[in-house]
């Protein structure tokens, strides 16, 4: 891996127009504070992503709910700021809540947050931003952007890894980080730290509870979500053999490497657990088995998207597979004409599911992302002939 280049945090930048997302939680108005106190002009936008709030989460969960923009304002008041709501719903619906039973019932898994920050947050939200002079948009993540010697920017890792972000803003390109802002990112306090800054500022979201389901699963049941939508269709459960072993109501209710919820009647006949191995949408069938038959050498993903400028060529980087997930050592390459990504583990990793994010990284610098479509095992299912 290379080095990282010489860089300079952009705390230094001068007085900036910045619009403040303020989602009403507890991290977005601690930023919002600090951006207005290093001397920043800053205005506050919560964003409305629904057109009926009630549906979405009830209760202050830190997003999405009527009382989440009267958290928002009054933190805004408190810091001195202007407020405002931005009505964002019929976009959130059409890039994230359809992107998302699109991807279940192609038998992918979405990472619904990642979408939200490239198509909402940072295209949405910024591009009107711009349109309106400001320019910056600030949010609560923790992640840096520093900018390099020569002017370019490029996002890192949070300085305190147990709450790093960055891997839901791989998506963001190069003319997004110039103008993004992540006051948290670069101070390494704990979230008890955080909530007594807020409590400092007389923030009265200091002692909220953070979110941490799907926003618009108002009761965080996934598979009954998607079955209101999607209809129910009930398919067969089958072994690595191709042995019917159970019946299911829908194969959009499943994820690769799930172990709950397969209500299969019968135990493995070694008596092992059994986890969601496959899943085919157009035959409607699930295939299950042990937990090392979900052990994956390679990758190739698509719709890559570059922190910067793309990468030539194979390189040898460290790769996050999931938004809480560790780092594995791969080595990435693009491919046709750098439009899909191929990913090649150095160990087996296990669970990977297509539609998920694949995050490349050098060091701490995101290198970029891209969407996993498929994956090679390192132990080959079994056709029906064997």
């Amino acid at each position: 891996m290379t080095a990282t280049p010489p860089s300079i945090p952009e705390a230094t930048a001068p007085r900036l127009r910045v619009l403040a997302a303020m989602s009403g939680g507890v991290d977005s108005a601690v930023a919002a504070a600090r951006a207005a106190e290093a001397g920043h002009d800053v205005t506050g936008v919560h964003l409305a992503l629904s057109a009926n709030p009630k549906s979405f989460r009830t209760g202050a969960r830190g997003c999405c709910t009527v009382e989440d923009a009267h958290d928002a304002r009054r933190a805004a008041d408190v810091i001195g700021i202007p407020f405002y709501v931005w009505d964002l719903a019929e976009r959130f619906r059409e890039d994230v809540v359809e992107d998302f039973f699109a991807e279940y019932e192609a038998g992918r898994t979405p990472n619904p947050c990642l979408r939200c920050n490239e198509k909402i947050k940072f295209a949405a939200l910024l591009d009107k931003a711009l349109a309106l002079g400001f320019d910056a948009v600030c949010t609560g993540h923790y992640a840096t952007v520093v900018r390099r010697a020569d002017g370019g920017r490029e996002l890192h890792r949070a300085s305190d890894m147990a709450k790093d972000q960055s891997y839901v803003l791989g998506v963001l390109d190069e003319r997004q980080l110039a103008h993004a802002m992540f006051p948290l990112g670069d101070t390494l306090t704990t979230k008890d730290e955080i909530r007594a800054e807020a409590e400092r500022r007389g923030l009265a979201v200091a002692e909220k509870p953070d979110s941490h389901d799907i926003c618009f699963i108002a009761d965080g049941d996934t598979r009954g979500f998607l079955a209101k939508r999607l209809g129910s269709a009930e398919g067969d459960i089958l072994d690595e053999s191709g042995a019917r072993v159970g019946t299911h109501e829908g194969a959009h209710g499943f994820t690769i490497g799930q172990r709950k919820g397969l209500r299969i009647g019968h135990p493995a006949p070694d008596g092992r657990p059994r986890y969601v191995l496959d899943i085919s949408p157009v035959e409607n069938t699930v295939t299950v088995g042990p937990a090392e038959s979900l052990d994956v050498s390679a990758l190739s993903a698509v719709r890559p998207r570059w922190c910067g400028a793309p990468p030539r060529g194979a390189g040898t980087y460290t790769a996050q597979l999931r938004a809480h997930g560790g780092e594995t050592e791969v080595t990435a390459e693009p491919v046709a004409d750098g439009r899909e990504l191929r990913v090649r583990f150095a160990e087996p990793v296990r669970g990977v599911a297509p539609g998920q994010a694949v995050v490349l990284y050098d060091g701490t610098r995101v290198v970029g992302s891209a969407t996993i479509a498929s994956t090679e095992r390192a132990r080959p299912l079994p056709t029906a002939a064997e």
